[in-house]
């Protein structure tokens, strides 16, 4: 037989293209529009219904940036249409190619009663099936004219990201507002065709299967009239009937197709808008849910949830009937999809908190997932987090992205710092955003890496970010993917329904230990500094206010607030999206986001305030009182007290032969050159040099920064190809304890305090940079003389090593990293910690020195960086950071220091003294928290971890009498498989793992 096979392909596209297709509409008729609109931020409904519409016709411009407009579209349906199904169809101005990354809108009748989004591949709205002929149709449009920030050519600077600076030129040529005939079969022959068509592209040529689905392709299209598409298309689909009835092979690969509509909480979009994306998405689901049965929606980010209860009523109304019938599934039970890099300790284990409370409250649910589809790798401390919130499984899928090393496994058991273990699936689909196409469902099948031990794999299915989630079209595709000759086999299902196979048929999964680092948008840990440092700052102030408030509530009957609180937390939980903390957003959400960290410091600092004066007692006693909310004594104050602080000597300070100053305390011995640099920093009980021979540290180096696509996400290895050495100096001069530095560079300026403080065996650096660069990378440098092939980097509840060599792909691939508040390096019996007070990104390199063969590794914090998309004033302006170089630095001195730097001390005036609420005597365990229970019971609640690495035994005294103690999940209910902790006469007596992080609850007697 001859080959006609590219023949029959070429025929297919074509007659799908223009003549079937079409066919699903065949008879319109013009709707009339009128167009409000709306002056400034969005209006509530009853507003934009109410507005007063002028007449606006198709072809006319509309829309400036992110301006709100109310179509109000009417019409009559003909009479001669009597019997038929009828839609409209309203094209603002779509481009099908970008769903979720331009306008949308929202429809409702006249009552105000929401019906369904559109967006650019959803643009129909059902009228009647049938008509009887003859109706009047009103419908009101809620349209957003959300710029193209993304475009076809991408990551151009623009203006647009900001409401500010976007101008108010119309965006968007309305396109179609018509009423038209929907012919259902025409429209199930596209979706026959459309599924052969794929599945034929990914089946082998020489396979007898290709050639039948061809055979019957070509028939069916035999069957097509083109000029009378819809009365022949039932003929043409009897000829696809027996192929699409051909089951598939047993072995065939297993999909669960979960619906799915990925909304970034805020991105190119400003968090108003997200309110308004979700309500269209859920608006869309929900009327889906009602016309197709199989179907199964999941909706993760409790933030978005609440946003709809609070902003569109009418809408969740809807959403919590449909989650009470099972098929709409809130999912991940966590606040948002946030980083997991960035978040501290607490916040991480709040966003649990937060997120499976509100499922739990709202509508009976416990998530037994994490769902993180889109987040930028995964910090090794997360397993333990997840499990102490009562879940056991992870989805995510941007390892997928990953430039450099491809994952070995989809499903695995994922093992964290401390020895615990999470089931956790990358869906082989590679994508978030799956349309049931033939190339996506093959490729997951292909792709699977887990073949011949396991057969199941999830798809998420559905346009996010605003592009309307699932379609009707991919429930068609699904429905003929069920059981299908060629192809793997589609199910809707629930996440638990996945989860629950996939682990039942995986039973001894392979391992995989410590962080999942995504080899791409590693500069996420450095943009936007000034929302990074609005976080770092947020989450050190709630653990103040938080132990403050419970230590006065305890003692002195304070009002503890607990509203106040749980806003706050979840204002800052918020702002850890995965695209806000990273620094990935457009102008106006880190702009919006610095106001934002100022009002909670602001209220945070008010809780604080008045928590120390009802502890301190009347300031008319005169005593100063220093209150330590750091988890370590300092300057002879307890951890969680307050007590007149000792005094030291002060530090000396005397000329450096050849330009410079030398700093010295009697513990350390520090020389800063003529240039500002620091050349020496030598451990004087350690007899020991902390700077590598011929060295300088405290360098501040410039690097040019132009990746090769996503500015704000990503920096590219050959950025360290060109370096610039900051060395000249405009200013040394010495101040107390230390020196002042002055440089200037391009348009910038640096200035530096080092100070040495008296009894502190610590270099302090203190960092002002009034920034003006455009496309540069900004770290400072400090080659130490250290020989190590690893160091640790903290993380949540503890901290785990990475290499300082390169030996594989994996090694070279970490070249930027995240760390929290400390990294530190050491050979046997000495080490050195370099410490932050809210940077995260830093690299660690080693070489050996030809002069001595001795090896330097340095250490570098990634300061500041100046990318032009999708923010193109990126960190323009005045940066303050505070890092720490402490030598002869323990693990256990680089835990301390960190907390020291980000938990400054408060100096209060009052009468008295302030004993700790509850006190370790062990100071490899960090209190990491001491609050209120959150039921409002006054029971108090105690986290705590052991942050070495090693195993403690520790006792925890309480200031108060504890008439009873549970340890608890992070959601503080009683662990039934809980050892019951040991009490006795000095407190609580507890033996941790390392790294273990356990929750007690103490009832107060």
């Amino acid at each position: 037989m001859h080959d006609d096979r590219s023949l029959v392909e070429a025929r297919l596209k074509r007659v799908l293209d223009e003549r079937i297709r079409p066919a699903v509409y065949p008879e319109s008729v013009p709707l009339d529009v009128a167009v409000w609109n709306a002056p400034g931020e969005p209006v509530p409904v009853a507003e934009g219904l109410a507005g007063p519409a002028e007449p606006i016709a198709v072809g006319d411009r509309w829309g400036a940036p992110w301006g709100t407009s109310w179509f109000k579209v009417s019409g009559t349906v003909p009479e001669a249409w009597a019997g038929r199904t009828v839609e409209a169809l309203l094209d603002l101005g779509f481009d099908e190619n970008m769903p979720g990354f331009q306008c949308e809108g929202l429809v409702y009748r006249p009552d105000g009663t929401p019906v369904k989004g559109l967006n650019p591949r959803n643009q129909w709205v059902r009228v009647g099936a049938p008509v009887a002929g003859g109706e009047e149709v009103l419908l009101h449009v809620e349209a957003a004219s959300n710029p193209v920030i993304l475009d076809y050519h991408p990551f151009l600077p623009t203006q647009l990201g900001d409401k500010e600076t976007a101008g108010s030129e119309p965006q968007y040529t309305l396109a179609r507002m018509d009423l038209a005939v929907f012919d259902e079969d025409v429209w199930n022959l596209v979706q026959d065709l459309e599924v052969l068509g794929e599945l034929m592209q990914e089946l082998p040529v020489e396979g007898a299967r290709r050639w039948d689905l061809l055979r019957a392709v070509g028939r069916a299209l035999d069957a097509v009239d083109l000029q009378d598409v819809g009365g022949t298309a039932a003929a043409a689909r009897a000829e696809l009937a027996d192929v699409l009835a051909t089951p598939a092979a047993p072995s065939a690969h297993r999909i669960s197709a979960v619906g799915h509509a990925h909304i970034d909480s805020a991105w190119l979009w400003p968090l108003r808008e997200t309110v308004r994306k979700v309500a269209r998405t859920t608006s869309n689901m929900t009327a889906l849910l009602e016309d197709e049965p199989d179907f199964v929606f999941a909706m993760s980010q409790a933030q978005q949830f609440a946003w709809i209860k609070e902003h569109r009523p009418e809408v969740y109304a809807k959403v919590k009937a449909a989650v009470a019938e099972g098929r709409f599934v809130p999912s991940g039970g966590m606040w948002v999809e946030s980083d997991t890099n960035m978040p501290g300790s607490e916040a991480m284990a709040r966003q649990f908190v937060h997120g499976k409370r509100f499922f739990l409250d709202e509508f009976g649910i416990e998530n037994d997932e994490a769902w993180l589809p889109d987040t930028f790798g995964f910090a090794a401390g997360l397993p333990q987090i997840i499990k102490a919130a009562g879940s056991k499984w992870l989805l995510t899928q941007k390892i997928s992205w990953s430039q450099t090393n491809k994952f070995p496994h989809h499903t695995f058991n994922w093992e964290g710092i401390d020895g615990t273990r999470i089931f956790t699936h990358f869906p082989p689909v590679d994508t978030y955003n799956c349309s049931m196409k033939g190339s996506e469902i093959a490729h997951a099948a292909t792709n699977f890496k887990d073949k011949g031990v396991a057969q199941h794999s999830l798809a998420p299915t559905g346009w996010g970010d605003g592009g309307g989630g699932t379609t009707r079209e991919m429930i068609a595709k699904a429905a003929r993917l069920r059981s299908l000759e060629g192809s793997a086999t589609v199910t809707w299902e629930t996440p638990t329904d996945f989860f629950t196979k996939a682990e039942a048929e995986y039973t001894n999964p392979p391992v995989w230990v410590g962080e999942l680092y995504l080899e791409l948008h590693r500069a996420t840990l450095t943009s936007q500094a000034k929302t990074k440092q609005g976080n770092r700052r947020s989450e050190h102030l709630l653990r103040e206010a938080e132990l403050w408030a419970a230590t006065a509530a305890v003692r002195t009957g304070f009002a503890y607030p607990y509203e106040q609180l749980d806003r706050i937390w979840k204002t800052v939980l918020l702002h850890q999206f995965h695209d806000i903390l990273p620094g990935s957003s457009i102008a106006w959400v880190h702009r919006e986001a610095e106001k934002t960290y100022a009002a909670v410091a602001e209220e945070l600092r008010g809780i604080i305030d008045a928590a120390q004066r009802a502890l301190a007692g009347d300031p008319a006693g005169g005593r100063a009182l220093v209150f330590n909310a750091a988890p370590h004594a300092r300057g002879g104050v307890p951890s969680g007290a307050a007590a007149t602080a000792a005094t030291a000597e002060s530090t000396r300070s005397t000329p450096r032969e050849g330009g410079g100053h030398v700093l010295d305390n009697g513990l350390l011995r520090v020389e800063i050159d003529g240039r500002g640099l620091v050349v020496s920093a030598y451990d004087i009980a350690a007899d020991r040099e902390t700077v590598a021979p011929g060295a300088a540290a405290n360098l501040l180096q410039i690097h040019p920064d132009f990746p090769n696509m996503w500015d704000a996400w990503d920096v590219d290895a050959f950025y360290r190809n060109t370096v610039t050495d900051l060395t000249d100096v405009d200013e040394l001069a010495p101040v107390e304890n230390g020196v002042r530095i002055v440089r200037s560079f391009g348009a910038s300026k640096v200035t530096q305090l080092l100070t040495l403080e008296p009894g502190a065996k610590r270099l302090d650096i203190d960092t002002e940079v009034d920034w003006h660069e455009t496309e540069k990378f900004l770290k400072a440098a400090f080659p130490l003389d250290v020989h190590a092939e690893r160091y640790a980097s903290e993380t949540q509840f503890g901290h785990f090593y990475r290499p300082t060599h390169t030996n594989t792909s994996w090694e070279a691939a970490k070249f930027e990293a995240c760390n929290h508040r400390f990294v530190h390096l050491e050979e046997p019996g000495w080490g050195v910690a370099l410490v932050n007070d809210s940077t995260y990104g830093h690299d660690v390199t080693r070489t050996v020195r030809d002069a001595d063969a001795g090896t330097t590794t340095t250490v570098r914090v990634s300061l500041l960086r100046a990318p032009r998309f999708p923010d193109p004033e990126t960190d323009q302006g005045v940066h303050r950071f505070r890092h720490a170089l402490v030598p002869g630095a323990a693990i256990g001195d680089a835990v301390r220091e960190g907390f020291r730097v980000n938990l400054p001390e408060r100096r209060v005036t009052g009468e008295r003294e302030v004993a700790p609420l509850v006190g370790v005597d062990n100071d490899a365990v960090v209190v990491s928290a001491v609050k209120l229970a959150d039921d409002g019971s006054g029971d108090v609640v105690v986290r705590l971890y052991e942050s070495t690495g090693g195993r403690a035994k520790v006792n925890l005294a309480t200031g108060f009498r504890a008439a009873g103690v549970v340890a608890t999940d992070l959601l503080e209910r009683p662990l039934t498989d809980a050892p019951v902790p040991e009490s006795n006469g000095a407190g609580v007596r507890l033996s941790l793992r390392p790294f273990e992080l356990v929750t007690l609850r103490l009832t107060r007697g």
